[in-house]
């Protein structure tokens, strides 16, 4: 299967130049992989760039994981990461699947700095 970049993730998300969105809908139309990387920069570059709120970040995330030519690494995984990030939407989708990774690889606590991130289940502030 192939595999996207962030600025694939980027376009199918903002449509916001219509011949690299094109591209972007041909090039998955067959499948197309999204790494745990590709998704994390992804929602950094709408937050960063686009100035994404939280609550239409987490709708995007979701169209992400439910588009059907999309296969999202540990998608399990970044729906928990997506449900916890709805109820915390200060931390930021990157920590919240952080943390989640670490859960399912059986990796806790995770040792943070961040004092926010350090109150969930599964962290701990250093």
């Amino acid at each position: 299967m192939r595999a996207v970049d962030t600025n694939v993730l980027v376009r199918l998300v903002t449509r916001d130049d219509a011949r690299q969105t094109a591209a972007a809908e041909n090039f998955v139309q067959t499948g197309a992989w999204v790494s745990h990387l590709a998704l994390a920069e992804a929602t950094w570059v709408l937050s960063a760039v686009y100035e994404i709120k939280p609550a239409d970040m987490a709708i995007a995330i979701e169209m992400l994981l439910n588009h059907r030519h999309l296969t999202v690494q540990d998608a399990d995984a970044v729906d928990r990461a997506l449900a916890r990030f709805r109820k915390h939407p200060a931390l930021g989708f990157s920590d919240c699947l952080m943390l989640e990774l670490a859960r399912k690889a059986g990796h806790l606590p995770l040792g943070t700095f961040d004092r926010a991130l350090g109150k969930l289940d599964g962290a701990q502030k250093l």
